[in-house]
């Protein structure tokens, strides 16, 4: 995972932007607050900050064990509480600070089999709107994107039969194609740029179709 983060700061750079691929685990107490310290050392303040890493997994409920429920949990909803409140400083002093959670379309269909998972990203709804409340009086606006079935490359080496893949996912969905992490790009510009500065507090479904949220 770090190889490929060095390998897309490597490749914005030589577009012409500024990117920096800072290693931390941020299911850890101190990690959150580590990352939030070094990309101000490398990029200075922040004014955008996504709160975008997750563990995942698949098992029955009464199957999984503490250690595996608390380690997604560690990651996805502690994590994303400890990054914010770490880059909360920066995103009040910029007088427009954007922050953007991200949930999961699992939230809606209550598919079986990740529990764990699916309760992390419900708790970061719920995050998200809190959030929103609170520091909106500080000009700061949060909202969460729901991804819905994207093929990443997460999806790719863990299910590398894409046609299998699609068979499956494509009847649930309005639009009859897979989504791909371009299709979500439009909607992290959108929420991190002025054409947002009205909305907080808000989910914006990203899933061709799939859940009406």
């Amino acid at each position: 995972m770090t190889a490929f983060a060095e390998e897309l700061a490597a490749r914005l750079r030589g577009d012409g932007g500024e990117a920096v691929a800072l290693p931390v685990d941020l299911g850890t107490i101190d990690g959150p607050a580590a990352l939030v310290e070094a990309a101000r050392q490398a990029m200075g303040p922040l004014d955008i900050v996504v709160a975008n890493a997750a563990a995942t997994g698949r098992g029955a409920a009464v199957e999984l064990d503490v250690e595996q429920f608390d380690a997604v949990q560690a990651v996805n909803t502690r994590g994303t509480w400890l990054l914010a409140r770490a880059a909360y400083p920066d995103l009040v002093a910029s007088g427009h600070g954007s922050l953007i959670t991200v949930s999961s379309v699992m939230v809606a269909t209550g598919q079986p089999g990740a529990v764990h998972y699916t309760a992390s990203k419900a708790a970061i709804l719920g995050m998200t709107r809190t959030l929103a409340r609170e520091w909106g009086p500080d000009g700061i606006r949060v909202n969460a994107i729901m991804p819905g079935a994207i093929r990443t490359e997460h999806e790719a080496e863990t299910m590398p039969d894409a046609d299998a893949v699609a068979a499956q996912i494509l009847p649930l969905q309005c639009l009859q194609r897979r989504g791909t992490p371009d299709d979500l790009s439009g909607a992290f510009l959108f929420l991190a740029g002025d054409d947002s500065t009205f909305v907080t507090g808000q989910v914006l479904c990203v899933d061709g179709g799939w859940v009406h949220y």
